[in-house]
């Protein structure tokens, strides 16, 4: 066996898969330019490093269920000019998940609210943290499933351990009593730990009638608005911008 394929089958053994897609062309490029073993060996490692980032960066995306063009990047800012792009992008560096801070993103429908959502939480993957995102109807729907299954306690352990909870159009329906109980129950115990990040087409005035009791309604929002960032967005909704217009001829 030449060295070349021994040392592919040790980085085989050793599981360096991004050594090893890289190996032939590092050394390639090594003979080309007379690098240094050492210089070989750096690249080699940074292509790990790398390999190894962007698999487990897929991995956080993929649990979080968020699609790869839903980023700040492409997040087109000029359309609405009242968003304020330095506050978002602010949040965007994820200081407030840091500090177990919640993040309320508040406006009509189609004004952008879900991709800012979606844009931060892929930023926060990109920083290794943990993010479930759901949409309210599928948050509660999946809860709904779990105790029918019994294993609602491993899905609130789930819940409270991520280090950021997404659920998209909060408040879109009322709660019956079992549903906004386990709510609280996630809620409490992710209080000033972790981060909660919801978007409503609905005031926050709106949201407690969602809860069929006053006071646990008055205790969740309690926790959810403490530490919360809140950021109202106005104007129209851009896929009525984008609608094609009719007219009389």
């Amino acid at each position: 066996m030449s060295n070349f394929a021994q040392i592919k089958l040790q980085l085989k053994v050793l599981k360096l898969s991004g050594m090893l897609q890289t190996l032939e062309h590092r050394l390639m490029e090594a003979e080309r330019n007379s690098l240094a073993t050492s210089e070989v060996l750096a690249m080699l490692l940074t292509d790990e490093a790398d390999a190894r980032r962007n698999r487990k960066l897929e991995r956080l995306t993929r649990r979080a269920h968020l699609e790869a063009n839903k980023t700040l990047e492409s997040f087109d800012f000029s359309v609405n000019p009242s968003l304020n792009a330095v506050r978002i992008r602010e949040l965007a560096t994820c200081h407030f998940i840091e500090k177990g801070e919640n993040l309320f993103l508040l406006g009509p429908t189609g004004t952008g609210k879900t991709h800012l959502a979606k844009a931060i939480a892929h930023a926060a993957c990109r920083q290794d943290l943990v993010v479930d995102f759901f949409t309210f109807h599928d948050f509660f729907n999946a809860i709904t499933k779990a105790d029918l299954a019994q294993t609602l306690e491993r899905l609130t352990r789930t819940l409270v351990k991520a280090d950021l909870l997404v659920i998209d159009d909060f408040a879109f329906r009322k709660l019956d009593n079992r549903a906004a109980e386990c709510f609280y129950a996630i809620i409490d115990q992710r209080y000033t730990l972790r981060s909660v990040l919801l978007t409503s087409n609905r005031t926050l005035s709106d949201w407690a009638a969602v809860f069929p009791d006053p006071i646990m309604a008055n205790a969740i929002m309690d926790r959810l608005a403490h530490n919360a960032h809140q950021i109202t967005i106005k104007g129209e909704s851009y896929r009525k911008r984008l609608a094609p217009r009719t007219g009389s001829a």
